[in-house]
């Protein structure tokens, strides 16, 4: 990981106020090696260049650029990127459960569970691409136990 050091700063550590624009990391930020390397990738291909293979078993599911609505371009607009994400996500296809919206979705192991992060498939590019993948933030109505 790379941590830019704010300008005028004595140390990387030191807090930074200011925000970076949409697309820019801020100083101080982290960035993410996986992040700036799918980001030239996307820059120098077309948007369906598949980025990452997701794996359920036998079933692969792609990650591809994608645009502003769908892929991962979409995803690190709208939802962030970095390792956690990605790990996520993982989880989702390896041992999540079908969440109904074409893709899998991890639950709490609580009872009654909840679920707290989803993926949904299907794209322009075809059936079994990831549109988005996201934390649900609100509780759902849940089975009682």
């Amino acid at each position: 990981m790379l941590v830019i050091p704010a300008a005028g700063t004595a140390s990387a550590g030191a807090p930074v106020a200011r925000q970076a624009a949409p697309g820019q990391v801020a100083p101080g930020q982290a960035v993410d090696a996986a992040a700036a390397s799918f980001d030239a990738l996307c820059r120098s291909h077309s948007r369906n260049y598949v980025l990452k293979h997701y794996y359920r078993g036998p079933g692969k599911y792609n990650l591809r650029c994608g645009t502003s609505s769908w892929g991962w371009k979409h995803i690190k607009a709208r939802h962030g990127w970095n390792a956690t994400m990605d790990r996520k996500i993982s989880a989702a296809f390896w041992s999540g459960r079908p969440n109904g919206r074409g893709g899998f979705s991890t639950y709490t192991a609580a009872c009654p569970s909840v679920e707290k992060f989803r993926t949904i498939l299907g794209t322009p590019a075809g059936p079994y691409e990831l549109l988005t993948a996201y934390k649900v933030n609100s509780l759902a109505a849940a089975a009682k136990c």
